[in-house]
């Protein structure tokens, strides 16, 4: 085995799960193939891994149930945000062009700001959960919008703007990997929360009618933590590994 190409060999073989993982990597190691073949050999057993996977509904669900038009509408609400903001500290900036935006101050702001990180932690914690095995897909569709939209976009508004989502989402996605347990106390605080911020902003004329559905993770957070504490008799749901026991 060529020691130079093996490294790579072992970075595609991490897409493979922990058991399998060893098992291929001590084949190839006894096979005494080259750093080529083994590397075609492991990225051609993941793809057969990967496109076995959508062969199950929830792939395609989280994707295209809740990924897609979730991205899209957090996409807006990122926009919404940035020119809001712009508006109220910059009342000069180019930026003024770009649309939609709030109409208030700086409490409607804060609103908008607050929703954004709820509904993208709570959308990536889903997905995280449903999908973790496929969850490079959901994110890719999630970011899709945002980088059609670029183009479209007036000069001089900030590209990074679009994906303002996109840092709380990945920490959603990465506790609900790392099994981290959402307790039906606190999914329900939390899907309370922005329910009542959204009243505040529809009552303000501020948010599009059809973001009540990026409140949709939160109150299933809500029904699974309850449905699981009832099932377990405990007051909290591992979400993520209940859902990678049953997916695997």
């Amino acid at each position: 085995m060529n020691g130079t190409g093996w490294p790579l060999v072992e970075i595609a073989s991490k897409l493979l799960q922990g058991d399998e993982r060893d098992a291929v990597l001590g084949d190839l190691l006894e096979a005494n193939e080259t750093a080529l073949q083994s590397l075609l050999d492991v990225c051609g057993l993941v793809l057969r891994r990967q496109t076995g996977l959508f062969r199950d509904r929830r792939p395609w669900l989280a994707g295209f149930g809740v990924a897609l038009p979730c991205g899209y509408l957090l996409m807006y609400v990122s926009i919404s945000v940035s020119c809001t903001y712009a508006r109220l500290l910059y009342p000069n900036a180019r930026i003024l062009a770009c649309r939609p935006q709030g109409h208030e101050g700086f409490l409607l702001l804060l609103c908008h700001i607050l929703l954004l990180v709820a509904w993208s932690w709570t959308g990536g914690y889903i997905l995280g959960s449903v999908s973790r095995l496929t969850l490079w897909a959901s994110a890719a569709l999630s970011v899709l919008p945002a980088f059609l939209c670029m183009r479209h976009l007036p000069a001089g508004f900030p590209r990074a703007c679009l994906f303002l989502f996109l840092l709380p989402a990945t920490l959603g996605g990465r506790h609900a990997l790392r099994n981290v347990r959402v307790t039906v106390g606190l999914s329900s605080v939390l899907a309370i929360s922005v329910t009542v911020l959204m009243i505040f902003a529809w009552t303000s004329n501020a948010l599009w009618i059809f973001n009540w559905v990026l409140m949709c993770p939160a109150w299933y957070l809500v029904a699974m933590a309850r449905r699981s504490g009832h099932a377990g008799r405990m007051g909290s749901w591992p979400l993520g590994r209940a859902t990678y026991s049953r997916a695997s």
